[in-house]
């Protein structure tokens, strides 16, 4: 038991024997080690290999703790090194070593923790990153139950983390929760709704309790996927055998009974639901009730009977609901200036309303007509009042109806009940007394925003919604965190109705003004900024004043003028900035360089607006305006110069591209007065990535000085960025970018090769450091460049004079990852590298070589090593897809190989290869003449039965290296 072993024991031990002194220390102990770099592997050495229940858990505790605050700054081979850990245990895959741990064998507690964990996983990554994490995870469901378990928790997981419509969710958790259901219905619903119909057929005699858990998943899914994977002729024919023969047990049956009810409860068009419920026949399910007495399954029974019908007093239950959701006046200050006591009484709260929020949506659904009126009732009454002492009155009338409208989809709030026509014009013209209250004034936005689909077609109310964002209300709000709020929300509704909002766009400026002008007046040289005034809120005004003024409806001079009252006091204010640097503080530096960080994130937002059809076809002189900066690199000399608009302003060459002439100037002159400060390189690079989608081609003059000064000592996670904005503008741009490539490869080359180590990276858990994960992802965004480079016709840029020093230490390291890549992606990649490079530097059999000596690299060293050595080691899984995908790869190298190089490459091959690997001389001739043909299926058919036989018989001595 080591050190960290012993701690997390101290950690939790209850019995009260352990001084509280050593506890406190053994805790901190315990934060410092999740604050070190190698943590996730720590966590995943100690699941792995602790048969501690408590080092198991603290181990799961802190990888969910690492995912969510730390996964948008996690590497690359971090989150894959995590995903497929975390996914093996899960799936109870196992590894070489007898000793390990399976923590499916271990307590609930313990399998819910690692649900949780790969929960939040799917959160980050599903379906953009790991769209296959569903489908891989139902093979091994035929492992058995205990497999099927955890399934099942990871679904329960999901439901109650995100997707459950019963708990209250921030606007990014609804988006999530819809992406992954999109993707969901898309993929695996079908497959997962057979399983578990699959499943529960298979072990209702057997194993009764996990039949519960697989309907208690199913239940909770009804709701939202097709309900005809569900009411279909087997599945509920199978709930009905559930319910209705005996011996089977109580808590089974009632499983049963409660996903009928869920069919029952589906939402849908009155027709559809007679007709479900016709079909169902339940009047078997009556004789229940009398037989089984007072047993649980009656309660069960009896609420799905009664599902469809009203409740009983539902004005009484809706009346208990309001007052339950009050706050207590006694917090009302607290609460307002959220200190510590109104922070955990606001945290109290969300938790103890999300039950009675579900309440009152099921009463909704129940009795709605009913509902709506109690909550109009509720918002007039709280409007009626003239005192601020109403505060908790208002706030709980307000979050009624933003709870209400949860449930509604986007078309039935734009298409609107006659409630709606109602409540929204109420809601929008209304100022309570105690607006001031950061309360009221944030579950107003919300609602708002909740219900402002309704006016999309109704553009007579838009004014209102943007009086609500723009005044007093919201962004200026005397409250900071009400007023960021605000300036998010607005984006968001920006973005939803976009060219309704252009006949606003001069008041929505000029009420905007003031908000831009207190951030660029910030007191830099503080040495505390409050978090609340990060910034934050400008960059998400700046999107969303870049989006109205980036459409196409909008007037071409007036889109230079708002630029050009935007963008005047962000020139002014980094010219103050940048004043005079080498005379400041450390201090004085840091505050700037936030300063400066919060300056580009706004003309980033700002930019975003642009499209690049836009900018470079349907209006190329977009960019023409008032100000014209100029910037002298190495020095703080600016020049305005204002020119008045006229007919033919568009052809004023002193009239330039705000994204050209300002921006990138103003970014690379940051960078020579602040050079080495990774936030502000971070910053400028993502800049840049905008202005490349923005700007095309016309770009190009400012990139040379741009990727110079970006390069310039860039640190390991510095060079990824400047290798992926290079692969970015080469995808782009493809040849255009040639001369700019050849001036940087060699630099690229000699950075690379001086950080990199030849030998192979560590990957073991608890031996990735992070400065090893660093090097790591350098080296796969390395590879990736160079098969960017080969597959865009740029590979004459290894063979520019300052580049061809560096050819033989690239082919060298093309060639070992081809063969020996842990990475099956990456060898991917090495041989396409090869198969292009071949193809552009070898002309034919007889044609002068365009590379000397690089023909007889590729027969003698590549052809061998890779195209047969490779895959005649045991470690190449013929199983697996991605290596059925490299095998293709290579077979095809060798097509292309006969094809350029005729019986040069094949002589050699068969003489020097084949008798290596102890190859019969009748395979050798089968080779021969499917390499001839034509039919490249057929060679990789007969390839791979060919290395499967030669591996049978291969000499176990015999080293293929």
């Amino acid at each position: 038991m080591d050190d960290l072993e012993k701690a997390i024991l101290i950690i939790f031990d209850e019995s009260g024997a352990i001084d509280e002194g050593l506890k406190k220390q053994t805790k901190n102990y315990g934060d410092e080690i999740k604050g070190k770099p190698s943590i996730s592997s720590l966590c995943i050495e100690k699941l792995c290999f602790s048969n501690l229940v408590q080092v198991q858990f603290w181990s799961l505790q802190t990888l969910h703790e690492v995912i969510r605050v730390r996964y948008s700054v996690m590497g690359p081979y971090e989150k894959y090194f995590i995903r497929k850990w975390v996914f093996s245990i899960a799936c109870f895959e196992g590894v070489d070593d007898k000793n390990v741990v399976r923590v499916l064998e271990g307590p609930a507690f313990l399998k819910n923790k690692l649900a949780q964990v790969l929960v939040t996983l799917i959160y980050f990554e599903y379906p953009l990153i790991w769209s296959s994490v569903f489908v891989d995870f139902l093979p091994h469901l035929s492992k058995g139950a205990m497999v099927i378990d955890m399934f099942c928790r990871v679904l329960n997981a999901l439901d109650d983390g995100l997707i459950s419509l019963d708990y209250p969710r921030t606007p990014e958790e609804i988006s999530v929760a819809a992406r992954v259901k999109d993707a969901m219905r898309q993929q695996c619903v079908a497959q997962i709704v057979r399983a578990w119909y699959d499943i529960v057929s298979m072990y209702k005699n057997s194993d009764q309790e996990l039949c519960t858990s697989v309907l208690d998943s199913t239940r909770r899914y009804i709701s939202w996927i097709d309900i005809g994977l569900v009411a279909n002729d087997a599945f509920i024919p199978l709930l009905f055998h559930l319910i209705l023969v005996r011996g089977l047990s109580e808590q089974l049956r009632g499983a049963a009974v409660r996903c009928l009810l869920a069919v029952v409860s589906k939402r849908m068009d009155p027709q559809s639901k007679l007709s479900l419920l016709h079909s169902l026949q339940i009047s078997p399910i009556f004789g229940l009730v009398t037989e089984d007495g007072d047993c649980e399954l009656v309660s069960d029974i009896a609420e799905l009977l009664t599902g469809e019908k009203q409740l009983l007093h539902v004005g009484q239950i809706l009346e208990v609901i309001r007052v339950l959701i009050r706050h207590d006046p006694v917090y009302r200050n607290n609460l307002d200036i959220l200190d510590k006591i109104g922070r955990e009484e606001e945290d109290r709260m969300v938790e103890y309303r999300k039950d009675l929020f579900v309440l009152l949506r099921n009463v909704g659904r129940v009795a709605p007509d009913v509902t709506h009126l109690f909550i109009k009732n509720s918002l007039s009454s709280a409007l009626t009042s003239s005192s601020e002492s109403n505060v908790e009155e208002v706030e709980a009338a307000l979050s009624l109806l933003y709870a209400l409208g949860e449930s509604n989809s986007d078309e039935a709030t734009r298409t609107g009940s006659r409630l709606l026509s109602e409540l929204v014009p109420m809601l929008l013209s209304t100022r309570f007394p105690c607006h001031s209250n950061r309360l009221v004034a944030l579950v107003y936005l919300e609602t708002v925003t909740r219900y402002v689909k309704f006016v999309e077609d109704k553009t007579h109310y838009i004014h209102m919604v943007l009086a609500a964002f723009l005044d007093e209300r919201g962004i200026h709000h005397p409250n900071i965190n009400v007023s960021q709020r605000a300036s998010y929300l607005l984006m968001r509704v920006v973005k939803l109705l976009k060219v309704k909002l252009v006949p606003f766009i001069e008041t929505i400026l000029q009420s905007l003004q003031d908000v831009v002008a207190r951030f660029t007046s910030m007191d830099y040289t503080s040495k505390v900024l409050s978090g609340a005034e990060d910034g934050s809120h400008v960059f998400e005004t700046s999107l969303a004043i870049g989006i109205l003024i980036g459409l196409e409806e909008v007037p071409l001079e007036k889109q230079s003028d708002y630029l050009s009252s935007l963008l005047r006091p962000l020139c002014q204010q980094v010219e103050q900035l940048l004043t005079n640097a080498k005379a400041l503080t450390p201090e004085e530096i840091d505050a700037k360089v936030v300063t400066l960080q919060q300056i580009i994130m706004a003309m980033n937002a700002l930019s975003k607006g642009f499209s690049e059809r836009l900018a470079t076809a349907s209006r190329p002189a977009i960019g023409p305006y008032s100000l014209y900066v100029s910037f002298r690199l190495g020095s703080a000399y600016y020049r305005y110069t204002t020119f008045s608009f006229s007919s033919n302003f568009v052809h004023a060459k002193a009239c330039f591209s705000f994204l050209q002439n300002l921006a990138l100037d103003v970014l690379l002159q940051v960078l020579v007065v602040f050079p080495k400060i990774e936030p502000l390189w971070s910053k400028v690079t993502s800049f840049i990535h905008r202005m490349v989608e923005t700007l095309g081609a016309s770009v190009f003059p400012y990139l040379p000085k741009a990727l110079v000064q970006l390069l310039a000592d860039s640190e390991p996670n510095e060079m990824v960025a400047f290798l992926v904005l290079l692969n970015q503008l080469i995808c782009k741009f493809n040849t255009l970018v040639h001369d700019i490539l050849e001036e940087l490869f060699p630099a690229i080359a000699v950075r690379i090769f001086s950080t990199i180590p030849r030998d192979a990276l560590p990957s073991d858990p608890g031996t990735v450091t992070e400065e090893i994960c660093e090097l790591q992802e350098l080296q796969r965004t390395f590879y990736t460049f160079l098969h960017v480079i080969a597959t865009h016709d740029l590979s004459s840029v290894f063979l520019s004079p300052k580049s061809r020093v560096y050819l033989d230490p690239v082919m060298q390291l093309l060639l070992n990852s081809s063969c020996s890549h842990e990475d099956i992606l990456v060898r991917k990649a090495c041989v396409q590298i090869f198969i292009r490079l071949i193809k552009d530097w070898c002309a034919g059999t007889y044609g002068e070589e365009k590379v000397p000596g690089f023909q007889s690299f590729v027969i003698e060293a590549f052809a061998t090593n890779c195209c047969l050595y490779s895959v005649l080691d045991r470690t190449f899984e013929f199983h697996d897809s991605n290596t059925l995908v490299l095998f293709g790869e290579i077979v095809l190298a060798q097509k292309i190989m006969y094809e350029k190089f005729g019986d040069d490459f094949l002589i050699y091959f068969v003489s020097k290869g084949f008798p290596a690997a102890h190859c019969p001389q009748v395979f050798v001739e089968q080779y021969r003449q499917k390499l001839q043909g034509t039919d490249i299926k057929a060679l990789k058919s007969f390839c791979q039965s060919l290395i499967e036989n030669l591996r049978h018989q291969q000499n176990e001595s015999l080293v293929f290296r």
